[in-house]
């Protein structure tokens, strides 16, 4: 699972350097969600291009730049789903910073392998609630061929990624089962205390997301 998610946010920082289909008839919601992945990708070309940066400085750059496109708090609600009213407001903003960290750290571990990966966009599309739903392809490397789909949403700042669809399998919808797991039997202190585990564990990328085992 955590390579999953790693494979989503390599893939959304680096990808969309293509124009989107259908650009001429692209609504007001859909052009103002290309615009920002446009701007996002030349950010995280332009840092992997510089050759005066170190892997480590490259590395930390970059995670600032995904935390920063996508709407942590949204996906934390959607990821504890009924289990968020179980959180108190101190323990909501522990989680969110526990698991923002958690994707983001795996994230920037993997970033230097999707430097020679290009994504295809397939089709963009309106959801409920105004979401955006960009379709796309992988072409090039290990995960040539991968189909990767964004969902955005924009509220009152900037449109931020809220879901990541991998070969039809949802993150947060992955992430929402494993943590049910845990706070099946537990509280959402023993949830945060395997988040912060994992967090302050081995390299990012060696084990599986916090499950009830």
């Amino acid at each position: 699972m955590r390579r999953l998610a790693a494979s989503a946010l390599c893939a959304l920082l680096l990808g969309f350097g293509a124009p989107f289909s259908g650009a001429a008839g692209a609504t007001e919601a859909t052009a103002g969600a290309r615009a920002v992945v446009d701007e996002t990708v030349e950010q995280v070309l332009t840092v992997l291009r510089d050759g005066d940066l170190s892997q480590p400085q490259r590395q930390e750059q970059i995670e600032a730049i995904a935390l920063e496109r996508f709407d942590w708090a949204t996906i934390s609600r959607l990821v504890l789903a009924r289990n968020w009213k179980r959180f108190s407001p101190e323990q909501r903003d522990a989680f969110i910073e526990e698991f923002k960290n958690y994707l983001s750290e795996n994230y920037g571990s993997r970033i230097e392998g999707f430097n020679q990966q290009s994504v295809e966009i397939v089709e963009e599309r309106l959801e409920p609630r105004g979401d955006v739903t960009v379709k796309t392809r992988i072409l090039g490397g290990e995960a040539d061929g991968t189909t990767v789909d964004y969902r955005l949403r924009k509220r009152e700042g900037p449109w931020l990624v809220i879901d990541v669809v991998i070969e039809g399998v949802s993150v947060v919808s992955s992430f929402r089962s494993q943590f049910q797991e845990v706070l099946a039997d537990g509280s959402p202190d023993d949830l945060l205390e395997r988040l912060r585990e994992k967090n302050l564990g081995p390299a990012p990328g060696t084990e599986s997301a916090p499950s009830a085992s």
